[in-house]
């Protein structure tokens, strides 16, 4: 029986505004999907004009300029109608989401679905169950010793993934599946038994473990900065309506 890992797979990535999932907007997305290792992956890209201005330290980032989505980026409205409808159907076809860091992505297109949609990625998925795969909290329950940052630049290079055009949505994507395959073989004996669904369950409660380790980690260095057990998605708060 073929382990999940070396299954199909979806993997879905964004490009934002900046880093608050309350208030920043999705300037483009892609989802990718793979049906095996090796084939050819099927890609569906969007660029959306946010109607709020590009900050030059995000375009420092994805070199999307604030003239560029305007003049080639769609309006939200539909792009977020059209990004929910794909991954709802990634859940009825069963197939594992790989998102990596998964509270940030999917929490951001559930505020730009209430924002433009009066709707909820919650509500998309009333029906049926999106598995979700993160490498970053895979990994860091696997290797958790394991000194260092753990981007997806660092994964790529830990596990061996090509990763070419960072900060491009696709290509963010379809690194993020090609490690969590990586992260799958290189710790079958533990993971080829739990399937997709038992993973993500899991994957809540070492979200949430290694949460509370860094919120502790922080007090000791007399940081401030508070740290969102959730996962995949944070909870909403009034603000993001």
């Amino acid at each position: 029986m073929t382990s999940w890992f070396e299954g199909p797979l979806a993997a879905f990535d964004t490009e934002t505004t900046g880093v608050d999932t309350e208030t920043d907007r999705i300037v483009s997305a892609a989802l990718v999907v793979q049906d095996a290792p090796g084939l050819r992956p099927r890609v569906t890209r969007w660029l959306v004009n946010p109607g709020v201005p590009v900050p030059e330290a995000a375009t420092a980032v994805h070199g999307l300029t604030q003239e560029h989505v305007e003049r080639h980026g769609r309006w939200p409205a539909p792009v977020m109608y059209e990004i929910a409808e794909a991954l709802t159907e990634q859940a009825r076809a069963g197939r594992p989401l790989v998102v990596m860091n998964a509270p940030f992505d999917l929490t951001l297109l559930d505020r730009e679905l209430r924002r433009h949609r009066a709707s909820s990625l919650g509500r998309w998925l009333e029906r049926t169950s999106l598995h979700v795969l993160d490498p970053r909290v895979l990994d860091k329950h696997l290797d958790r010793y394991r000194k260092g940052r753990r981007t997806l630049t660092d994964l790529c290079a830990h596990y061996g993934v090509e990763l070419q055009g960072a900060h491009d949505a696709a290509a963010d994507a379809q690194a993020a599946l090609e490690v969590v395959r990586a992260v799958g073989r290189r710790f079958q004996a533990r993971l080829e038994r739990l399937s997709p669904a038992e993973l993500h369950t899991l994957q809540a409660v070492w979200h949430a473990g290694q949460a509370r380790g860094l919120q502790a980690w922080f007090a000791l260095n007399g940081t401030e900065e508070a740290v969102d057990p959730a996962w995949p998605l944070r909870p909403d708060l009034p603000a993001a309506a």
